[in-house]
């Protein structure tokens, strides 16, 4: 083949399209699209997760989970009912002995029946009168039992989350991160926990502390203060068979982590095994031990409810939605605001707990990206259209 034949294959080679080049690289200049003809941007191109790391630039760990989490509208409507409730309950009736500004402080005090035990509370002009949401048969204050009721359940949520917490994050991370024997025994143990069933263990444990003060003949003082701290007993037993889920996500998540670079570091600098698990692997796992806390926090709260509405959970003089609802089932047909306000209250704290749950797993979770609507899509291609209008006026 003679020189002249080189060359001319060379030039055609120059002209050819690269076949791994994109179309975009060859069709259209990156300048050309820039409505003010400047530079382009270094982060500029086809790469994915560009704009997201320009969002997150210069920003810790804490603040893009927070600027995430803030953003949720969901979860942030969550937030502010679950504080609302909380802030309602707490303060009508009061709490650690402070009262509260409700006239009627003793929830079980009867009285007379005003408005035919009718609710007096009016949307406009607002007003809530003597019973906003009515009376019982013998004249107890409604409102005033379920702000009892939401502390009861508050109470429940908070103590069996930490119960569940710590006996969850116990178990997975010494099971994830010392593996052989110890897995072995610690996650069969897990699963005889999982294969039992949790209203049937709830309401057994339900019935012994009902039943076993008298059965043990135990002193009147006894037997009165097992049975006023019972919601506190309750949510114990609760925490101690609602922990099974965290403990095997928490495990999982330490047997992937255990085999990252700085955990070798960390061994190889002399770190103590308590030092690694608590400073190393435990910060990288919190996201995942957070969601299914709250996750698992609604759902105690509807199985406090079950259990007390089966009559295995919280026994008069205390008071809890689930309780309020069991006692008044006969009275929906003639009184039904008396089964209408404590199943309310139930469905707005659970459905709150829920969505900042999906909130706290969305703002952990860097994968997830919200995807535009069609028409938020829409709004920024007319103002990118109407800024190269602009910047074609202004030449």
């Amino acid at each position: 083949m003679s020189n002249d034949d080189n060359t001319r294959d060379a030039a055609a080679d120059k002209q050819r399209p690269d076949p791994f080049q994109p179309d975009a690289a060859i069709d259209a200049d990156p300048l050309a699209t820039l409505p003010d003809g400047g530079e382009p941007d270094q982060a500029f191109g086809r790469g994915e997760g560009v704009g997201t790391a320009k969002e997150v630039e210069g920003l810790s760990q804490g603040q893009i989970v927070w600027d995430r989490f803030i953003r949720h509208k969901g979860a942030m409507g969550g937030v502010i009912a679950l504080a609302l409730i909380a802030l309602l309950a707490l303060t009508s009736l009061g709490v650690f002995g402070i009262p509260g500004w409700w006239r009627i402080q003793n929830y079980n005090a009867s009285g007379d029946v005003v408005n035919g035990a009718a609710p007096t509370l009016t949307l406009w002009p607002f007003s809530l009168g003597e019973h906003p949401f009515g009376q019982d048969d013998i004249g107890r204050d409604n409102f005033a039992l379920v702000m009892k009721g939401i502390q009861t359940s508050l109470m429940v949520m908070l103590v069996m989350g930490f119960i569940t917490v710590l006996i969850g994050v116990t178990i997975g991370a010494l099971s994830g991160y010392y593996r052989g024997k110890t897995d072995t025994f610690l996650m069969r143990f897990t699963d005889l926990i999982i294969t039992l069933p949790v209203i049937v263990m709830g309401a057994v444990l339900g019935k012994l502390i009902n039943t076993l003060p008298d059965k043990m003949n135990w002193s009147y003082a006894v037997t009165q203060a097992i049975r006023d701290n019972l919601p506190l007993l309750l949510a114990i037993m609760l925490g101690l068979v609602l922990w099974t889920g965290l403990a095997r996500l928490v495990r999982s998540e330490f047997l992937t982590l255990r085999e990252r670079e700085f955990v070798d570091a960390a061994r190889v600098a002399g770190a103590s095994d308590w030092r690694i698990i608590s400073k190393h692997i435990l910060p990288n796992a919190v996201g995942v031990i957070i969601v299914n806390t709250t996750l698992t926090m609604s759902a105690a709260v509807v199985l406090e409810a079950a259990l007390s509405f089966l009559g295995f959970g919280v026994k008069p003089p205390s008071v809890s939605l689930g309780m309020l609802i069991s006692q008044y089932q006969g009275a929906f047909a003639t009184r039904p605001w008396l089964f209408w306000w404590p199943g309310v209250f139930i469905i707005l704290i659970a459905l709150s707990i829920n969505f900042i749950g999906d909130g706290l797993r969305d703002a952990f979770d860097p994968r997830t990206k919200k995807i535009p609507s069609q028409r938020q899509m829409d709004k920024a291609m007319a103002e990118i259209a109407a800024g190269n209008s602009s910047a074609e006026a202004a030449k």
